[in-house]
């Protein structure tokens, strides 16, 4: 199995999820999307972190992206833990969750725990890290980050980081460390100094190589 990395295309897949059987890449349509997998339903940390996703629904839909998650349970569990989760975090969680108990997409995505002798199901199977990848409409896989199972994910951080992809998708700039949308940005290297003094007005000179401008629209 070839390994994934940021530039890779995301593998398709059908899947049942809580939402229906899916085939990925239709699924995904023309919008961003993020798969992110978590552990085991009925754990702490991860429904603390799919009520989080939940209640955070229209800063997804406005970025025109599309979650959709992913443990080694089967669909029963899913839906009775869903009522758990919106029960515990006041919220109506309608994105699709996939059933993967037989570790197929986990294993395809490279998702499984490896480190962790204690993240394991009840026959002895290991069960899934909490791995975050965002995918663009093209399917590219555009960010790939892995948190071990004690390590919940801290998502305003995600959305920030698809702030910047979709930002520096548009525009001749990257961000940098710390960048909050409507903070100045860097152009990008490869924009020569005259025509950055033409398309930036607010260009500001520090170095040959660091120039920054406020964030275009």
């Amino acid at each position: 199995m070839p390994t994934l990395r940021l530039g890779s295309t995301a593998p398709d897949f059908e899947a049942e999820t809580t939402k229906g059987r899916i085939n990925f890449h239709e699924w995904i349509g023309d919008s961003w999307a993020i798969l992110f997998s978590h552990p085991d339903d009925f754990t702490p940390v991860c429904t603390t972190e799919l009520a989080e996703v939940s209640r955070r629904a229209a800063d997804f839909e406005r970025r025109n992206v599309k979650v959709i998650g992913l443990s080694a349970n089967g669909l029963e569990s899913h839906h009775k833990w869903i009522l758990d989760i919106n029960e515990w975090g006041k919220t109506d969680l309608q994105f699709p969750i996939i059933a993967d108990a037989d570790r197929r997409v986990a294993t395809l995505y490279d998702m499984l725990d490896y480190q962790d002798a204690s993240n394991v199901d009840k026959k002895g199977l290991p069960l899934t890290v909490r791995t975050v990848f965002v995918i663009d409409p093209k399917k590219i896989i555009r960010l790939l980050i892995s948190y071990p199972a004690a390590s919940g994910r801290n998502f305003d951080e995600i959305i920030r980081a698809v702030d910047s992809l979709q930002l520096t998708d548009r525009h001749k700039v990257t961000t940098p460390a710390n960048w909050r949308p409507g903070d100045d940005v860097v152009v990008h290297a490869s924009v020569p100094t005259e025509e950055a003094r033409k398309t930036f007005p607010n260009l500001v000179e520090h170095k040959y190589y660091l120039r920054t401008t406020s964030q275009p629209a």
